[in-house]
C-alpha cells in the first residue's frame, strides 16, 4: 500500500501572511480608529461633550435620525415586497426586477445625486411643476431622503432572496393547505424563518443610510443647519479647520459603525445557525 506525503506549507508562509495581514489591518484599520478617537478626546471629556451643544451639529444628528428613521422602514418594507414576489412567483420581467434591484449599486453615490437634480431641480423634468406649486425637494430635506432611499434600497430586498429562496415554499404552501391567510401566512410562518435575516438587512440599512455622503451631499446643497446630515457637517467643520468638532462628530459616526459591526457579527452567527438547523431538518 502506497502512503502519500501530505505536504504542508513551511511555517514561515503561515508567519508570513499572518504578519503582512496584522500589518494591513494595524496601518488601514486600527490607526485610523485609534486617531478619531484620540483627537476627539484631546482636549478632554468635558471639551468632547462641549462639542456637541453646537446648534449645527445638534442639527445634523438630529436630520440624519430623521432620515434613517424614514429610510430604514420604508427599505425595509419594500425590500420583504420584492424578495417576497422574487421567490413566490414566475412573471414576465423577473431577470430585469433583479437587475434593477443591483443598480444603487453598480452606480456612483454622485451619479445618483444628480439623477435627483435633473429630476427635481429647477431645471429638472419636474422643476417647474415643483416650483409653481411651492413644493422643494432639491437642496431640502426630501432630496436627502430621496437620495438616501436610492443608495439604502438593496440591502433588505439582497440578503432576503437567497434566504427564502433556500427555505423554499414547504411551510407557506402547508399553511395555505390547513387554511391560513396570506397574512397569516406571512406573519406567522415566513416572518420567523427569515427575522435573522431580515435584521441583518435592517442593520445595512441603517449603516448605509447614517453614513451616505456622495448622493446626499449632491442634492443636499450643503445648507448649513438646514441639509446637512452628520457625514455632511463633518466635511465641513474640517473645511473650517474646526477640527475638535469635526472629529468628535465623526467618533460618534465611528462609534454607530463599530455597534452595527458587533450587531451584524452576531446576527451572522444566528443566521448560520438557522440555516444549519435548517439543513439537518431537511436530512431527517
Amino acid at each position: 500500500m502506497i502512503k502519500r506525503r501530505i505536504v504542508q506549507e513551511p511555517r514561515w508562509v503561515k508567519a508570513l501572511l499572518l504578519s503582512v495581514s496584522g500589518l494591513f489591518l494595524l496601518i488601514f484599520i486600527i490607526l485610523p480608529l485609534v486617531t478619531i478617537f484620540r483627537e476627539a478626546l484631546k482636549a478632554g471629556v468635558a471639551g468632547y461633550f462641549k462639542s456637541f451643544a453646537d446648534p449645527g451639529v445638534a442639527f445634523s444628528i438630529r436630520l440624519s435620525l430623521l432620515t434613517v428613521l424614514i429610510c430604514v422602514p420604508v427599505n425595509t418594507f419594500f425590500g420583504v415586497v420584492l424578495a417576497w414576489l422574487i421567490t413566490k412567483y414566475e412573471f414576465p420581467g423577473k431577470k430585469l426586477l433583479v437587475t434593477l434591484i443591483e443598480v444603487p449599486f453598480s452606480i456612483s453615490p454622485v451619479i445618483a445625486g444628480l439623477l435627483f437634480i435633473f429630476l427635481f431641480g429647477s431645471f429638472g423634468w419636474f422643476g417647474t411643476w415643483l416650483m409653481d406649486h411651492n413644493i422643494k425637494i432639491v437642496f431640502a430635506v426630501p432630496g436627502i431622503v430621496l437620495a438616501t432611499l436610492f443608495v439604502s434600497f438593496p440591502f433588505v430586498a439582497r440578503e432576503l432572496t437567497p434566504l427564502m429562496r433556500e427555505l423554499g415554499k414547504d411551510d407557506e404552501e402547508a399553511a395555505l393547505t390547513l387554511g391560513a391567510s396570506g397574512f397569516q401566512i406571512f406573519w406567522k410562518v415566513t416572518l420567523p424563518n427569515i427575522k435573522w435575516g431580515l435584521l441583518y438587512g435592517i442593520i445595512l440599512t441603517n449603516a448605509r443610510a447614517m453614513g451616505e455622503f456622495g448622493a446626499v451631499s449632491v442634492v443636499s446643497g450643503l445648507v448649513r443647519g438646514v441639509t446637512t446630515t452628520m457625514p455632511l457637517y463633518i466635511d465641513i467643520l474640517y473645511g473650517e479647520y474646526m477640527f475638535k468638532s469635526a472629529f468628535a462628530v465623526a467618533s460618534l459616526l465611528t462609534f454607530l459603525a463599530l455597534v452595527t459591526i458587533i450587531v451584524k457579527a452576531v446576527l451572522e452567527y444566528f443566521i448560520a445557525a438557522q440555516r444549519k438547523s435548517k439543513e439537518v431538518e431537511i436530512q431527517s
